[in-house]
């Protein structure tokens, strides 16, 4: 152990009471840091699943053509021509008109694991309870499957009974429980002047209430006989293997296939903006927490530096340099920095794992019955680097003033 390593020790041991404070402070401070962004980061990841297994990191829907507009004009020397096309408005085409060819070209891309095809169309859905507007969703279940969560979103029935019935169907859980429908009932669609009568086969529930409440999947070939869409398709889910690529690889696509590309980011932008608030907010927050503990090592640093002048003096007349001085002071405020961040990780860890278990109800964007947490070292390293900035801070200014004391100073008692 260093000579001045072992000086910042007595000197912390001097006033045991108020370094203790700024310690638990540093420890608490830490601590909530971590809770509560693995609370925002948790329950946002969570919506983020919750999203892309409903609705799939891209969904491409409308064709678009772009407007040129053809400027003509004669060179400097008057002896040739030349022309100028200039980017107007596009023109869009609802739907997707060759939905094989469109996904054959997506599946070319190496990041995309599955493509479905959807059609859709609004109903109105008639039981003995009474009628509801509903939003009929045609797919090919093992296409559909490779794209969304829907194998482990039913909650009652199952999707063999759907697969194997052609008259079956698929009913949002809350709709179901308005309409008290249950899995083997039946019920009437009607669209267009005409009704058809379908079977519940299955019960599902992702989670999200607006698509709970209106959403039925119907097989493809019986959702384009009832909306009379027999060829096209409203337009495509696609799942990636790595959905962070969204952004990027709907851009390519959408220059690939002429049609609107939209990835889960900007169409969930609403909702990311949110927690992205939420998280730093609570960042803020927080943090204030360490900024007053920092501010008591301050002063704590700063009245030791007034009852240690004498000893302070001595060591200068011993030989000790301003570095040295300020070493030692310094020292003090990174061993109460160490044992905060170390205990304020284990502290932060426990709460976060305790705050797991804490039921909860949770209903609309995403279904939860206890709080969720996100496990991230980015956490734990954040709440360090701002711990770090804030004590060394407090620290840096008594560690500058003692070192700027002189022995003969004190001896007549100029000191400053």
């Amino acid at each position: 152990m260093s000579p001045n390593l072992r000086i910042a020790l007595r000197f912390l041991t001097a006033r045991k009471r108020s370094m203790f404070m700024s310690l638990l402070g540093i420890v608490f401070g830490v601590g909530f840091f971590i809770v509560t962004q693995a609370q925002t980061s948790g329950f946002e990841q969570f919506f983020i699943k919750t999203i892309l297994g409903t609705n799939g990191a891209i969904r491409i829907q409308d064709r678009f053509q772009p407007t040129l507009f053809t400027m003509q004009g004669k060179t400097e020397d008057g002896q040739g021509k030349f022309s100028v096309d200039t980017g107007g408005s596009r023109k869009y085409v609802e739907g997707v008109e060759d939905p094989a060819l469109v996904s054959a070209a997506i599946r070319g891309f190496s990041n995309v694991s599955g493509v479905s095809t959807v059609v859709q169309g609004i109903v109105t859905l008639t039981t003995d309870v009474g009628t509801a507007d509903a939003r009929v969703y045609g797919i090919n279940l093992d296409d559909h499957l490779a794209v969304s969560d829907l194998g482990s979103q039913i909650i009652r029935g199952s999707l063999g009974d759907y697969r194997e019935a052609p008259g079956g169907s698929l009913v949002g859980s809350v709709l179901a429980l308005h309409q008290n429908l249950r899995v083997g009932d039946s019920y009437m669609l009607q669209v267009g002047g005409q009704s058809r009568r379908y079977r519940v086969s299955a019960i599902y529930e992702t989670g999200v209430s607006d698509i709970d409440r209106v959403r039925i999947y119907l097989h493809l070939s019986e959702a384009r006989s009832l909306l009379q869409k027999p060829i096209g398709a409203s337009f495509l889910q696609v799942n990636l293997f790595d959905r962070d690529r969204a952004a990027e690889d709907s851009e390519r696509m959408q220059a690939v296939i002429g049609h609107a590309v939209s990835p889960w980011q900007r169409r969930e932008k609403t909702w990311l903006a949110v927690f992205s608030a939420l998280r730093f907010s609570s960042a803020i927050t927080v943090s204030t927490i360490i900024l007053i503990s920092g501010l008591g090592m301050f002063n704590t640093l700063a009245m030791l530096v007034i009852e240690k002048t004498k000893d302070i003096a001595i060591l200068r007349s011993m030989g000790y340099t301003r570095r040295d001085i300020a070493r030692i002071f310094l020292w003090q405020g990174v061993l109460v920095l160490i044992g905060g961040v170390l205990l304020g990780w284990l502290f932060g860890a426990l709460a976060t794992y305790g705050v797991s278990k804490v039921p909860i109800r949770i209903r609309g964007i995403f279904t939860t019955d206890s709080f969720v947490v996100a496990w991230a070292w980015e956490h734990y390293a954040v709440a360090a680097l701002t711990a770090s900035v804030v004590v060394l801070a407090a620290s840096w200014i008594p560690a500058r003033r003692a070192a700027r004391l002189e022995p003969g100073d004190v001896v007549r008692g100029t000191a400053q």
